[in-house]
């Protein structure tokens, strides 16, 4: 029963706030198993690649971990590392964008009217399905060997995928909600800004996280076919030398601009994802 002397206090309401006290391993458990379970998965690979050479492998056709290492250390100390790395990286992040970009814009405006979007979708299937290898010597006429080809090799990798995956974001939005907005006296704006653009940033952000490693194939296979810069002209150097070490140094620096470019992606996902509840496995 209520105590008449201490009478309940009801100048606050709402739900009652419990702080937690998790201790900094409570917090980051899961994560930080995780990544301890993905450090000894490459450690094992590692590993198992250094006693395999040499007595199974041979390391003229299949390398070793040594000797990429060897060259990555002796391409950075001779610059050639740095110098190439930055080529690439210029080639994947401007294509990135600019694939990105453009395949975002086109798709709010085309995926939002439906007769144009049933003209016009059977086309962008078509030009998606085309081998960009096949469309570099193309450009090679039209744009040269210089930077700006290997951007829009990466640019147009990327515009498909995003184009694709943002149109069907834009398509699976709940009609439900426009028609809210619209018996509310929202206007096309509105219903635009609203409802559309956020209900298909899930499709967007899958969109750019599939295309990353589709820019850099993009610019890659640009500077395989014609280039005497970037990490694509030293995988091609590498491998008319027989040097299997080199070309394996050269898909390592590769990998980690991918997984760089994709720990940005996100970042971006869960800050544009900030309002939804936290899922309990994520500690």
């Amino acid at each position: 029963m209520p105590n008449p002397d201490n009478p309940p206090d009801t100048s606050r309401s709402g739900p009652l706030l419990i702080p937690l006290n998790r201790s900094w391993w409570q917090r980051n458990r899961r994560r930080s198993l995780i990544l301890a379970a993905r450090l000894l998965v490459l450690i094992l690979f590692l590993g198992i690649w250094a006693a395999l050479s040499g007595r199974v492998l041979d390391p003229q056709f299949f390398g070793s971990p040594q000797g990429v290492a060897t060259m990555l250390i002796q391409w950075t100390v001779d610059g050639t590392l740095w110098r190439n790395t930055w080529i690439t990286l210029q080639e994947v992040v401007l294509g990135f964008l600019l694939g990105a970009a453009s395949g975002a814009a086109l798709a709010y405006l085309i995926a939002t009217i439906k007769p144009l979007w049933d003209v016009l979708i059977p086309y962008m299937l078509a030009l998606y399905s085309v081998p960009k290898v096949a469309v570099a010597p193309l450009f090679i006429i039209w744009f040269g060997i210089d930077l700006g080809m290997k951007v829009l090799l990466a640019a147009i990798s990327v515009f498909f995928l995003v184009f694709l995956s943002t149109a069907a974001g834009v398509q699976n939005v709940d009609e439900g909600l426009k028609n809210a907005v619209r018996m509310m006296g929202g206007s096309r704006r509105d219903v635009a800004l609203k409802v559309t653009l956020p209900g298909s940033v899930a499709g967007l952000l899958t969109g750019l996280r599939m295309s990353i490693p589709y820019a850099l194939i993009g610019a890659v296979i640009g500077e395989l076919v014609a280039s005497n810069r970037g990490l694509g002209f030293l995988i091609n150097d590498a491998s008319a030398q027989f040097n299997t070490s080199g070309v394996f140094a050269a898909l390592v620096v590769l990998a980690i601009i991918a997984g760089a470019l994709n720990m940005l992606v996100n970042s971006v996902d869960q800050w544009a994802n900030r309002w939804k509840p936290i899922d309990s496995d994520h500690e």
